[in-house]
């Protein structure tokens, strides 16, 4: 049954933290698997899994630095994989099922903002190629582990940058139109929670469930392709050029930010459904027209269009799930 996308009873909201989130809730034996799991949201979400009693896997493209974020972090693994790499992503995802233990959790979670025009070894737009397809690859890789677990999870953190653009199917790739780096990534997050609306459909009959979200708008690692003049057009610095803080508006913390990530993940409220998009520790309500404000483009979480991105997917990376 297609779960609706509307909220639910949810005892969290927009200011929750993780801890809050996190409470009560036991991932001992489990394993998890998070892209960009060493910085910014992914780090804080690493954390409280860990403190969960959860085993986590961190692949990253510099391995050092993301040990050197880690240290003292205890049952983490950190493993080269570069998602712009199809190579990488499948020696990444043979080597974790060659340790032979179901994957509870797939957290994707790193990701590229308004990048200038850059593009994979086979053509494809950087944005598209890091945020889509390499996670898809990744997912498609690490199927059967997901499968094995009985219960599993796929998270693919998007953005309420998805209303910006949806997929533009003519030309995903910017061959015939000027390149903009906002609608490359608008297009990206709408491709991740478009993904998940797909994944969902084909896993869940394996025990396979699959959310995007929208963590908030916090200042992290992702603004770094950002001039200062950017940031500053964004009204989200105050006058002492700290980051304001609203989350009613979505400005939160990392800490607030990580909070719909792990309830996404976690949250016995989300027991038998998927599919959809999130925000503030809730299943967001669809949002017809307002640009920038709460809620999903309707575009974002269309069967058909999904259905249309997971061909593009299937033909460009010749993998699949399901």
């Amino acid at each position: 049954m297609t779960t609706p996308q509307q909220p639910i009873q949810s005892p969290f909201d927009a200011a929750s933290t993780a801890a809050q989130v996190m409470a009560g809730i036991d991932l001992t034996g489990k394993l998890a698997v998070i892209t960009g799991g060493y910085a910014g949201l992914g780090l804080v979400t690493t954390q409280s899994l860990v403190a969960a009693g959860a085993r986590v896997i961190v692949p990253a493209r510099d391995p050092a630095r993301a040990r050197a974020a880690l240290a003292g972090v205890a049952r983490v693994e950190v493993m080269e994989m570069d998602l712009m790499q199809p190579a990488s992503i499948n020696a990444f995802s043979q080597q974790v099922l060659s340790k032979g233990q179901p994957v509870s959790l797939l957290i994707n979670c790193a990701g590229v903002m308004a990048s200038p025009l850059m593009r994979d070894a086979d053509g494809h737009e950087s944005q598209f190629a890091t945020n889509h397809l390499g996670h898809y690859r990744l997912t498609c890789g690490l199927w059967p582990a997901l499968v094995a677990a009985g219960d599993a999870r796929v998270i693919c953190v998007s953005s309420r940058g998805h209303q910006i653009d949806g997929v533009n199917f003519d030309d995903i790739d910017f061959l015939q139109r000027p390149y903009d780096k906002w609608a490359a990534y608008g297009q990206s997050k709408s491709a991740n929670a478009l993904f998940a609306t797909a994944l969902d459909k084909r896993g869940r009959d394996h025990g396979v469930r699959a959310f995007s979200l929208h963590p908030g708008q916090i200042l992290t690692d992702l603004s770094r392709h950002l001039s200062q003049e950017e940031i500053a057009a964004f009204d989200v610095l105050d006058e002492q050029g700290q980051q304001r803080l609203n989350p009613e508006t979505g400005l939160k913390t990392v800490d607030q930010g990580a909070a719909t990530i792990l309830w996404c993940a976690t949250s016995p409220a989300l027991t038998g459904l998927g599919g959809v998009y999130c925000e503030d520790c809730n299943i967001a309500m669809l949002n017809e027209s307002q640009m920038g404000r709460k809620g999903v483009a309707r575009w974002a979480v269309d069967p058909e269009m999904a259905e249309r991105l997971w061909a593009v997917s299937e033909q460009w990376t010749g993998m699949t799930a399901g």
